[in-house]
């Protein structure tokens, strides 16, 4: 009796053949976490095998995660990178960054290693370009204007400084620095 549970917990042939044709198909789409690829193999192999145990789910999907690495399929310092590369393009803060980072699975040290980087003066003017703020204004500068545009840099993660700094730059200045100043 203690056999046929053992034998039942865990997967079969057939499931790591499909975890394995999975992760190829997935990370052959986009780059994922170790975190995003574990639940969506965990995920999909609840919805494709009937009466799948718990047991052999996380076993599928740590040999989804171990076939990608084995592959170098899989890379949570590269998907940092390029994930921080991404936001300061964007006009995320270094903040921002780094909080869609760990929400995705990313380690924190490691979240922070890759958004050591961000420049957030360019970023912010990347906003500021965006929405038609600071120097890229076209309406009239008052004092309600102004205290809507630092809302806005202080929700998107943006230091104050940071927001006054952009709100006082003339425009010329603005764009050599997204201009000249972009690392990308």
């Amino acid at each position: 009796m203690q056999e046929e549970k053992t034998a039942a917990d865990k997967p079969t042939p057939r499931m790591f053949s499909w975890a394995r044709n999975s992760t190829i198909y997935r990370l052959g789409r986009r780059m994922h976490t170790e975190k995003q690829l574990f639940d969506a193999i965990a995920r999909k192999a609840r919805e494709k095998f009937e009466g799948i145990g718990e047991a052999q789910v996380r076993m599928l999907a740590e040999a989804a995660v171990k076939f990608a690495y084995d592959n170098k399929a899989l890379d949570d310092e590269a998907y940092a990178a390029a994930g921080s590369r991404s936001g300061m393009r964007n006009g995320r803060s270094r903040r921002a960054v780094a909080l869609k980072l760990t929400r995705k699975g990313i380690a924190r040290e490691t979240a922070a290693a890759a958004v050591a980087g961000i420049d957030d003066l360019f970023a912010a003017l990347v906003l500021a370009r965006k929405r038609a703020f600071g120097p890229f204004r076209k309406v009239d500068f008052d004092d309600k204007r102004k205290a809507k545009e630092l809302a806005a840099f202080t929700r998107a993660g943006f230091g104050f400084e940071i927001g006054r700094t952009v709100l006082a730059m003339p425009q010329e200045e603005a764009e050599t620095i997204l201009g000249v100043g972009s690392p990308f």
